[in-house]
């Protein structure tokens, strides 16, 4: 199967290659970002290409996909979105997504997950698309109940970081609702 490149107006989403570790560890050795991420910033660049490995093993076993972030206007890679604990069988998944601090507050997280949640629901037939996410974390946490997310409840001490267990909210949406979301012009 090949990995689909997906756009939106102002990025390419892309596989995730050996081109990117470099960038990918220079996101995710940031504290800032990885504070609500559920692990530990990474502090070796190795971990960085293990991760992309993984990324190719779990698209290779649809078991997930993750998507390199770029500028369309300097092909900058900025960040990833992916689908995490797929199940196609199931018709779900989870989607995930971090960003340099550099690009926060531009909208551009709100339109990588708006093309992942199309292709989601209208390309993989998913019906359900979960997040999971840090109850202090209110910038994710506000654009998914705007996106039409629902709240669903607390995970209890679900997430392991920094040496502390942390509850979890975890969101939904579901397939009818993106079809409600179009209708409405936000998907």
């Amino acid at each position: 199967m090949k990995f689909p490149v997906l756009e939106t107006a102002r990025l390419r989403l892309v596989q995730i290659g050996t081109e990117h570790i470099d960038a990918l560890f220079g996101i995710l050795s940031k504290d800032e970002v990885t504070e609500y991420y559920g692990m530990n910033s990474i502090q070796d660049r190795h971990i960085a290409e293990k991760m992309v490995s993984a990324f190719q093993v779990g698209f290779e076993a649809q078991r997930s996909y993750r998507w390199g972030l770029e500028l369309k206007e300097t092909g900058e890679f900025i960040g990833t979105i992916g689908l995490n604990n797929l199940n196609p069988s199931a018709k779900k998944s989870e989607i995930g997504y971090e960003l340099h601090p550099d690009f926060w507050r531009r909208g551009l997280a709100k339109e990588a997950v708006l093309e992942v949640l199309r292709y989601s629901f209208e390309e993989l037939g998913l019906y359900r698309m979960g997040a999971v996410t840090y109850p202090a974390n209110d910038a994710s946490n506000s654009m998914l109940t705007k996106l039409g997310f629902k709240q669903e409840g607390v995970l209890r001490g679900y997430l392991f970081q920094r040496g502390t267990s942390h509850d979890a909210l975890i969101f939904s949406m579901l397939e009818p609702e993106w079809k409600a979301l179009k209708v409405n012009g936000n998907g």
